[in-house]
């Protein structure tokens, strides 16, 4: 699938993070294909930036394991392979669960406020069928816990991680398998409330592992 045709979708002010979520969330849904080049002046057309913070938003897509860089300079959209993803997925669920560990006795209303209205926002974009909708409200759930660890480290690593799940995540939330995540998520904010951290904790790793049996039927993404 080529890049797409609108031209100036981001302002020269765009800094590279922008530049970088724009790419990202373009190989996530598949607007930008595996194995598929990337052309600069493609790119620079269809973003309306400049070489530079784009080759800084490649240099990081790469690091991630989005894309790579074959002989000869030639940038393509990578095939993430079934392995990849289970590493990446054990990961993110153990960091997400201690997360949740650490965050049970610091949390208060505020967070499990919170937590419901990214939930509701979740099952609205699933019902809806916008799965990128729900793979920001699902962002917006998990990263409550997060920052109420207070773990800087944890952010860190998830941030290695979570990018190559990020295509196995659509897929789940274009699926009505996706919908399981709703109740997961209900009972993880039951048990923060209850605060049993050790409970909580356990459920969020297996709201996480769920992708693994998605990954199972995956040979590539």
């Amino acid at each position: 699938m080529p890049v797409p045709g609108e031209q100036g979708r981001h302002k020269r002010s765009l800094l590279r993070e922008q530049a970088y979520l724009s790419l990202r969330d373009a190989i996530v849904n598949g607007t930008l294909a595996p194995g598929e080049k990337l052309r600069d002046p493609e790119l620079e057309k269809w973003l309306g930036i400049s070489r530079t913070p784009i080759r800084e938003a490649m240099a990081r897509l790469e690091t991630a394991g989005l894309v790579h860089t074959m002989p000869g300079r030639s940038t393509v959209v990578s095939t993430i392979d079934r392995k990849a993803v289970l590493d990446a997925q054990a990961v993110a669920a153990a960091m997400h669960a201690l997360a949740v560990r650490i965050a049970v006795p610091l949390m208060g209303e505020g967070e499990f406020a919170a937590m419901t209205e990214a939930n509701t926002e979740f099952a609205d974009a699933l019902t809806a069928g916008d799965p990128a909708a729900a793979l920001r409200a699902d962002d917006r759930f998990h990263q409550v816990a997060v920052e109420a660890s207070a773990n800087q480290v944890i952010p860190v690593a998830l941030e290695s991680v979570t990018p190559v799940l990020r295509r196995l995540e659509f897929l789940r939330f274009s699926s009505l398998s996706g919908r399981e995540s709703i109740e997961q998520h209900d009972r993880i904010i039951e048990l923060c409330r209850r605060g049993d951290a050790d409970a909580a904790a356990a459920a969020t790793q297996q709201n996480w592992e769920t992708l693994t049996l998605l990954a199972a039927d995956q040979e590539t993404l």
